[in-house]
Parts: structure tokens; C-alpha cells; sequence
């Protein structure tokens, strides 16, 4: 996390007319940095993993962290206290959900991804919420913990052939994308931090193939080498970064949160990313 907060502050400094409505992110990485339970880890060796991978599984499927709510009770209650202050009319779903966690009828699992994506529906189920504002609460409250868990996996992933729109290590959708050396398209995951290759003319997000139906909206000026990568089928987009051009742009999460005006454009095109930011989540006029 120490990592991650100085490429923040690295990251602030270009996109300096930004820095006032991005503030909350950097006290989001100030509280997982401050995260103390036990980090536990993920002990299997490389076969384990590989198996796993061989069968199209992610490792957190079949291997969750041990997750107690009072480990991750102030996570989880400082991002819902971020997300009713950028929409307080979520702030009645936000009261059902804390009665429900103090209540023990809602736990941490319920935040993990799944096999092929996010959570089962409970959370919204007994909140409220939409599924958005979960998809924020469970990434910004179980990122430190599957980091921590899934590290000892990472360098067993080298030459795997994976090709799933999912983390292979968690689970979760992708949220940004990179283009690195020799053009090649890598994913990100904002719940974990895992990475993975894919291939360039296939949508991640649907699995759909063929350059007919992807929408590349290309930043220019300040913002060249960004793109807005959409689907016309799912009508899906995430974020792309071609790292040849912004050789010094930042962690794959960090780019996501620090470029909202190119969600607005994406919103305007009719186009949704399967993992919000928090001012994703703020209420507009």
C-alpha cells in the first residue's frame, strides 16, 4: 500500500485541477494503509495453482480468505460513509446495511467475488443498494485482504494461459486495461490488484469477438493514449491506457480513479463499467 499511496501523491501532481474532487480516494488509500489484522496469505504451490487455472477457476473460489467482520468492520464503514457523502440518498440502504452487518445476517463473504464475477445479491438483498454502490463498498473494503492473501499466487501465474474476462487470482471483472510492449492488452483488477493478458478484439466483459462490435473513443490532447474501450453488444467499457505513449502513468487503479471526465463521456456514449469508482457513484443534478 505504500506503493500505491506514493504513486498517488506522484499521480495528483499531473492531474493538479483534479485534486480537490479526488481527495477521498487518497483517504481510502490512507485507510488501507493503516490496516492491521493479521495479513494472512494463500500457501499453495504453483500446481495447485495451475490446476486451478487449467479448469477456467480462480483461486479465491476455491481458496477465500478466513474473513472476520471485525476485521474489516472500519474498511467497510469508512467506504460507506464516502459513498453517503457523495449521494446521501443512499444513506437510508447505507443504515439498513449496518444493521444488518451488526446483526451478523451480512458478513465479509458476502463481499467476495464469485467464480465468474461479483457477489451473490445478498448485500442488496438486505440493504437496498443498488449494485453499483456494492460493487464499490466490496472492492473498497476487501482490497488490502485479497492483496495480502493472493500475493504468494502472483509469480505462479507466469505462462499461464488463462483468456477469462475474470481475475484469475479473485475473481472479479476487470477494471482498467493496459497496452504494453508489442501492443499487447493487459487486464487489471481493482479487488486484488492480479493482472492477465487478453486478447486485443474480444470484449472482456461479454466475451463477444470481432472488431464490428467494439467502440474505441480516443482521448487526444492532454489525455492522448488514453481510450474508452466499449462494447456495442453489452454496451460494457473500461478504460484503456497505452503505457508505450504514458510510460510514467500510474497503477492501473489509480488511473481509473484519477480520470472521471472520461466516465462522463462514456455515460454520455450510453456505456457502463462493470466496477465504479466512488464519484462514479455521486448523485447528479
Amino acid at each position: 500500500m505504500t506503493e500505491l499511496r506514493q504513486a498517488w501523491t506522484e499521480l495528483l501532481a499531473r492531474r493538479r485541477s483534479l485534486a480537490a474532487s479526488l481527495a477521498p480516494y487518497g483517504e481510502m488509500l490512507e485507510r488501507w494503509a493503516a490496516w492491521t489484522p493479521p495479513r494472512r496469505s494463500l500457501s499453495w504451490s504453483a500446481q495447485r495453482c495451475r490446476e486451478s487455472w487449467a479448469r477456467a477457476v480462480p483461486l479465491a473460489a476455491e481458496a477465500p480468505p478466513p474473513l472476520d467482520a471485525g476485521d474489516v468492520e472500519d474498511l467497510l464503514g469508512g467506504a460507506m460513509e464516502e459513498v453517503a457523502a457523495v449521494d446521501p440518498a443512499r444513506a437510508p440502504a447505507l443504515q439498513r446495511l449496518a444493521g444488518a452487518w451488526d446483526a451478523g445476517a451480512i458478513g465479509p463473504d458476502a463481499l467476495l467475488p464469485r467464480r465468474d464475477g461479483l457477489g451473490d445479491g445478498s448485500v442488496e438483498a438486505a440493504s437496498g443498494l443498488d449494485a453499483r454502490a456494492v460493487a464499490f463498498l466490496s472492492y473498497a473494503t476487501l482490497r488490502p485482504v485479497l492483496e495480502a492473501w493472493l500475493e504468494p499466487a502472483r509469480p505462479h501465474f507466469t505462462e499461464v494461459d488463462w483468456g477469462r474476462g475474470v481475475c484469475p487470482f479473485c475473481g472479479a471483472p476487470p477494471g482498467f486495461a493496459d497496452v504494453v510492449e508489442g501492443g499487447h492488452r493487459r487486464l487489471a483488477c481493482h479487488f486484488c490488484g492480479g493482472a492477465w493478458g487478453f486478447a486485443k478484439l474480444r470484449c472482456p466483459l461479454c466475451g463477444v469477438e470481432g472488431s464490428k462490435d467494439l467502440q474505441r473513443l480516443q482521448a487526444e490532447g492532454e489525455d492522448a493514449g488514453y481510450v474508452i474501450s466499449g462494447c456495442r453488444a453489452c454496451r460494457g467499457y473500461l478504460k484503456e491506457l497505452d503505457r508505450r505513449e504514458r510510460w510514467n502513468g500510474g497503477p492501473p487503479l489509480l488511473e481509473d480513479w484519477a480520470s472521471p471526465h472520461l466516465d462522463v463521456v462514456a455515460r454520455r456514449e450510453g456505456l457502463r463499467k462493470p466496477l465504479p469508482a466512488l464519484l462514479d457513484l455521486a448523485r447528479t443534478p
